[in-house]
C-alpha cells in the first residue's frame, strides 16, 4: 500500500496473531492484537484502525458481538465504517450470511491461505480508499455549489444599484454641462461593472451546470457500500 495502514488483529489463537502480525508488518502494515471481542472494542476507540481482522468465535464477545456494537452502536458512530474481515472455523453458508449482513465486508474459512487474505485485504482497502475519493468529492461539490450561491447573490445585490447608477448618468449626462465628463465617466464604468457581472453570472452558471452535472452520474454512496461489500461465496 502506498500509505501505512492499521489492522486491528482479533483472535484468541495466539498462533495467529503472532503470524499476522509478523507477517502484515514485514509488508508495512501498522498492527495491533487483542485476543478477546471485550478487548478490541477498546482498542478500536484508541487505535483507529483502517480495517479489523476479526475472529467470530471467541471468549467474552464472539465476532458477530463486536462487530454488531462497531456498526451499530451510537458510542462506536465514528467508527462504524471501519472495514470487517471475519473468520471462522465455520463454513455454513448461514453463519457467512449473518455475518456479512450484521456488517462484515468480508468472511474467510479456516483454516486459511495467507496470500489470499493478504489479496482480500488489499481489496477491502481499496474500496475504503475509494469511498473515502467519493466523499471528498462530494464535500468540494456541496462547497463549490455553496460559493456559487454567495457569488451569485452579490452580484445580484450589486447589479441593481450600478443599473439605477447608469440610468440616472444617461438621464442627467444631456443638462449636467461642466459635470458632463464625470457623469459620461460615471456612466462607462457603471456599464462596464453591470458587464463584468454578466460575465461572472455566466461562469458561476457554468460551473453549478456542472456541479448538478455530476451529481446526477454520481452513485449514492451506500450503493457502492453495498456493491462492494463482501458476499458470501
Amino acid at each position: 500500500m502506498d500509505t501505512k495502514k492499521r489492522i486491528l488483529l482479533v483472535d484468541d489463537e495466539q498462533i495467529n496473531l503472532e503470524f499476522f502480525e509478523v507477517m502484515l508488518t514485514k509488508l508495512g502494515f501498522e498492527t495491533e492484537k487483542t485476543d478477546n471481542g471485550a478487548d478490541a472494542l477498546e482498542l478500536v476507540k484508541r487505535f483507529k484502525p483502517d480495517l479489523i481482522i476479526l475472529d467470530n468465535v471467541m471468549p467474552r464477545l464472539s465476532g458477530w458481538e463486536v462487530t454488531k456494537i462497531i456498526k451499530t452502536s451510537e458510542d462506536f458512530r465514528e467508527f462504524a465504517d471501519t472495514p470487517i474481515i471475519m473468520f471462522s472455523a465455520m463454513d455454513d453458508v448461514k453463519d457467512k450470511v449473518e455475518g456479512l449482513e450484521l456488517g462484515a465486508d468480508d468472511y474467510i474459512t479456516k483454516p486459511f491461505n495467507f496470500s489470499e487474505v493478504l489479496a482480500r485485504i488489499r481489496a477491502v482497502l481499496r474500496t475504503r480508499e475509494l469511498i473515502h475519493q467519493i466523499e471528498r468529492r462530494e464535500a468540494r461539490i456541496r462547497i463549490s455549489e455553496e460559493i456559487a450561491q454567495r457569488v451569485l447573490g452579490f452580484a445580484t445585490s450589486l447589479r441593481s444599484p450600478l443599473v439605477d447608477l447608469m440610468r440616472d448618468a444617461v438621464a442627467l449626462e444631456p443638462e449636467c454641462g461642466s459635470a458632463k465628463p464625470f457623469v459620461e465617466r460615471t456612466r462607462l464604468e457603471a456599464g462596464r461593472a453591470i458587464a463584468e457581472l454578466d460575465s461572472l453570472d455566466a461562469a458561476v452558471a457554468a460551473l453549478k451546470a456542472e456541479a448538478d452535472s455530476l451529481k446526477k452520474t454520481e452513485t449514492e454512496l451506500p450503493t457502492i457500500k453495498t456493491k462492494y461489500r463482501g458476499r458470501p461465496e
